[in-house]
């Protein structure tokens, strides 16, 4: 790993805690309201941005800038006393699209998300065996996303703000590390080594595929 890469790791480790340390004390409504509810609502400002970008005509982007900029200035007064609510569609939008993005390759004759990422990896056929663990795997994740988003909203509804701010801001980075690891177990114990990726391997596959998209051109 070179000495770039480490910082770079490292910067993209801070900011995460950061991030966390930030949705814990807006979603308990501590602090200044306007800075909690600008640190918020960034994520998803940021996220149509990008789409209008993608967009082809300069003039449908900047109108599109405009009535951002305008419906964020037209509910400011509700976003700052609801902060703990922003995370919530946040956490949920996120466990949603990522369930549904591995649910819907198990739909169809098509591979599910985990085994195109194995054959990205290896590059060959996959046997019978790792066939049947990337496709169960890929149900695992299919049902940690959606039963963790049921979870949130129990808590959302239900639990104190405090709590429910644990279990999503909080937690729910190491739940999905425990994932990864419980994961990571099971493929020890149903896969034979040369059947195994390794850490470098899922790396080197993930650059290739963020490559591929960045230089893909957008749609019509």
């Amino acid at each position: 790993m070179t000495a770039s890469t480490l910082l770079r790791d490292l910067g993209a480790l801070l900011l995460m805690v950061a991030w966390v340390i930030a949705a814990h004390v807006g979603s308990n409504g501590w602090g200044n309201a306007d800075f909690n509810a600008a640190v918020a609502v960034l994520p998803i400002a940021v996220a149509v941005l990008m789409a209008l970008w993608r967009l082809s005509h300069w003039a449908v982007r900047g109108a599109g800038v405009l009535a951002l900029g305008a419906l964020l200035a037209w509910l400011w007064p509700q976003l700052r006393h609801n902060v703990a609510l922003l995370y919530y569609i946040q956490h949920l939008g996120i466990h949603i699209a990522l369930g549904v993005l591995f649910g819907k390759s198990l739909l169809g004759p098509g591979d599910a998300l985990i085994t195109r990422m194995a054959r990205r990896i290896f590059g060959t056929e996959l046997s019978e065996r790792k066939l049947r663990y990337t496709r169960g795997a890929t149900l695992a994740w299919t049902v940690f996303f959606f039963a963790n988003a049921l979870v949130s909203t129990g808590l959302f509804i239900w639990a104190p703000p405090a709590i429910w701010s644990i279990h999503a801001n909080v937690l729910t980075g190491p739940l999905i590390g425990l994932m990864f690891l419980g994961e990571h177990l099971v493929r020890l114990r149903v896969l034979p080594p040369h059947e195994r990726p390794g850490l470098a391997d899922i790396r080197r596959a993930y650059q290739r595929e963020s490559a591929r998209r960045s230089t893909a051109p957008p749609p019509p």
